[in-house]
């Protein structure tokens, strides 16, 4: 059972455990565990670790484990039987893709040259379900997980990046995200992006995202999500940004001759 925390933690998330917050440790065990079960990454009928595993995996004592896995179990996320275990007993229905509202190829490579780039987490893990089905993952394959945060050359933070990646073989490292464009990374692992999609709104800035853009938690900011696809039409990236209005505006410009045809 080891398996399943190794494919959807990575080791910074499995030291993110904080004793001095004030959240207590088994709740902040079980959002983990409940985030996972919910977005389909663990699956309807695995069987979870034990609560030793658990315990050792986020370096906790065993009764924290056992009482986050006991709330998954008040929830019915989960089913303990007695000498069988504790099998996730949610049913993930995926939401339907919607369509994006806009097709352009982004030239990122000057926001790359004129901004920082900090790598907050990355590693290869099992995505959510809605992310398998839309990159054509089977059961537990596993994609490449990139949590990044953009600053101005003055230091101020603006934009927090989640992505996932297929088809890489090297360069992916925390070194090269820093310090190259991604999308060039992609090129050189065969995966050249020709199109992308992107949809744009306004959401609420979550936990997460407010504290790395200096935001107040429920501030509107703006949320872009693009995915990235192969001159053979296969998409390769998706890519979830939050931006701080205050710090960025997104500007788009249109040839009139496209009207005209």
């Amino acid at each position: 059972m080891d398996l399943v925390i190794d494919k959807l933690f990575t080791q910074l998330e499995l030291g993110s455990l904080r004793g001095e917050a004030p959240t207590p440790l088994y709740y902040q065990m079980y959002t983990l565990l409940k985030n996972r079960i919910l977005d389909g990454s663990i699956a309807h009928g695995t069987q979870m670790p034990t609560e030793q595993q658990l315990a050792e995996a986020f370096n906790v004592s065993r009764i924290t484990a056992k009482r986050a896995m006991d709330e998954l179990a008040a929830e019915e996320l989960v089913e303990r039987r007695r000498g069988k275990g504790t099998h996730v007993t949610h049913h993930y229905n995926p939401e339907p893709v919607q369509a994006p509202l806009t097709g352009m190829l982004q030239k990122l490579a000057s926001m790359g040259r004129d901004t920082k780039i900090k790598v907050l987490d990355v590693g290869m893990l099992v995505p959510p379900g809605d992310i398998r089905v839309e990159l054509g993952l089977q059961g537990d394959d596993k994609a490449h997980r990139v949590v990044r945060v953009r600053s101005s050359e003055d230091g101020e933070p603006f934009a927090h990046y989640i992505s996932w990646t297929i088809g890489l073989d090297e360069g992916f490292s925390r070194s090269d995200l820093e310090t190259r464009v991604r999308y060039d990374i992609m090129k050189e692992n065969g995966n050249e992006v020709t199109r992308i999609d992107q949809n744009l709104t306004a959401v609420s800035a979550q936990e997460f995202v407010a504290n790395e853009l200096d935001m107040k938690v429920g501030e509107p900011v703006l949320s872009l999500t693009r995915r990235s696809f192969t001159e053979d039409g296969r998409l390769v990236d998706i890519l979830y940004c939050h931006y701080n209005p205050k710090r960025f505006q997104y500007r788009m410009s249109m040839d009139m001759d496209d009207y005209r045809g």
